[in-house]
This record gives C-alpha cells, structure tokens and sequence, in this order.
C-alpha cells in the first residue's frame, strides 16, 4: 500500500482519494518536520521513497488495516460517547466537546471515517461505529485501561498521574504486551477508576449496575467507592488528598438536597462535596448504620 504525501493543499490531513490511495495535505508546513508529521499519521511505517519535491512523498506501510493515531482516538471517544449517553449515534457537537476540537475538523473526520469503513455517519446526524470500528475503539480503550492500572500498581502512581501516561503510551504497545499485562494483574475487572477493563475479545468486565451517585445516598448509610466518572486530575487530586479512593468504605453523615451538598466520614474525617461533585463519585450499599 502507498500513501502519498501531497503538497496541494495547505490543511494538514490525511484521508484515502477515490482509488484509496491515502492522501496527507501539505506535509511541508508541518513545523515537527516530515518523520515526526508521518509518525502522527502512521505507525509501523517500513520505508519512505521521495518521487520528486512536486509529486511528494510515497510511503510505503504494513498493510491496509492499519489505523492512524487521531482515527484511533476518534474511535476511542466514539465509543466512549456512547457508553456514557447509552446511544450508539454520537452527535458532532458531542464529540468535538469531548475531543476539544471544532465541529468542522469532526466532520472531515467523520467523513474520513465513513469512507474507511470505520463508521456510519449521517449528516446533521451523527456518527454509528461500525463492527470494525466498535472493535478497534475496544482495543484501544483496554490498552489505555490497563496501562493506567499497570502504573499504579507497579510504578505506585497516583490515580490522577496516569491518564495522560497512558494516551501517550496505548498506541505505541502491541496487544501481545497488553496481553501479558493483564495476566500479569491477574485479569482484573476495572482500572483504578472504576471503569470497566474490555477482555481480549472486546467483552466489558465487571457488573457496575448496582452503582448509584454519592449525590442520592440518604444520610446513615455505609457505602464503599467503586469508580468515578470525573476524571480531571485536578477533581482526582482532590478526593484522593480528601481520603477517597477505590473500594474504600466512608458514611454518609449528612445530605440536603435543598443546600446541595453530602457530606462523609473517612477514616474519621468529615468531608463535604456539591452534588455536582458527588455525582461523579459511584457507590454500593455496604448497609446502614
């Protein structure tokens, strides 16, 4: 397969033309340079061979299935979308506010995704992974989950540290490895968030229907932490600092609706959250007290 890079156009990207053959717009102004600009485009690119500073560059690669690092990403967000909105259609306007990206730049991309057979898109619409999509969105979320636990685990870093560890590092790890990580954390069920690792064959783990929000636990009740959905490391730094952290137990000593706030025992330390906050804070009922 040859991927051709253009000078034509003066808007970086990359998409296939009409033949399939895969088209990169006006690589020269990226200002990384011409191996850093192919490498956010492509990984396991074998050998280039330049044909002519007005024809650009053709790219010779592994094989046709290889995906790129930014369609990976909108796959991966794709998915997410969905989960989070239990929809399959993601809206543009949804997914260039989880991408921080305007929702031009999310439509050329959809359109990329559609012709690629990535996903289903729909104008005005929104975008429907497809099967090959769904599965490449899963592997992707599974490198990234278990790399997060890996760093906890092994490494001893914070549960706000590793997020963007690990967006650095899940395109970069081959499955075999991520395999091997998993064994290695004995096939654990959820990252140290809370959210739900995929197996290898794209099954989510675990069984989060039981999870409710802090915000609507009465007061008395003993609840233990099983994930948070919130995940700014500044909201992360702030429950850890706070004595949350998964799987602990704490109680509800006290929650108004009317002032908007709960507030909780951790190991013996009273702490106050806004029902916005604690609505990003799941439990279980460990039983009242």
């Amino acid at each position: 397969m040859g991927i051709f890079f253009s000078k034509q156009n003066r808007n970086c990207g990359i998409r296939p033309d009409r033949n399939g053959t895969w088209k990169c717009k006006y690589w020269r102004q990226c200002s990384q340079g011409f191996h850093s600009h192919l490498s956010s485009h492509f990984q396991n690119v074998r050998f280039y061979r330049k044909l002519s500073y007005d024809e650009g560059l053709l790219i010779s690669v592994e094989n046709r299935s290889m995906t790129t690092l930014t369609v990976e990403n909108y796959l991966k967000t794709t998915l997410l979308t969905g989960l989070k909105t239990g929809s399959d259609w993601v809206t543009t306007g949804q997914l260039a506010t989880a991408m921080s990206v305007a929702p031009g730049t999310v439509t050329a991309m959809l359109k990329t995704l559609s012709e690629t057979g990535h996903a289903d898109y729909r104008p005005y619409e929104g975008v429907r992974l497809t099967e090959t999509g769904r599965q490449i969105a899963l592997r992707i979320l599974r490198r990234h989950r278990l790399i997060e636990l890996f760093l906890v685990k092994t490494l001893d870093l914070n549960w706000d540290e590793v997020h963007a560890e690990a967006e650095n590092m899940e395109h970069a790890v081959s499955d075999r490895l991520v395999d091997r990580i998993d064994e290695f954390l004995g096939h654990p069920v959820a990252d140290p968030h809370g959210d739900p690792i995929p197996s290898a064959d794209g099954a989510m783990r675990g069984n989060s229907e039981l999870a409710i929000p802090l915000d609507t636990i009465e007061s008395g009740a003993t609840i233990r932490i099983v994930r948070v959905t919130e995940q700014g490391s500044d909201f992360l730094r702030f429950l850890g600092d706070s004595g949350f952290s998964l799987l602990k137990e704490c109680r509800v000593i006290f929650n108004s609706p009317e002032a908007g706030i709960v507030t909780t025992v951790i190991d013996g330390r009273e702490v106050t959250l806004g029902h916005p906050a604690a609505r990003h804070v799941l439990v279980e009922r460990v039983g009242d007290q």
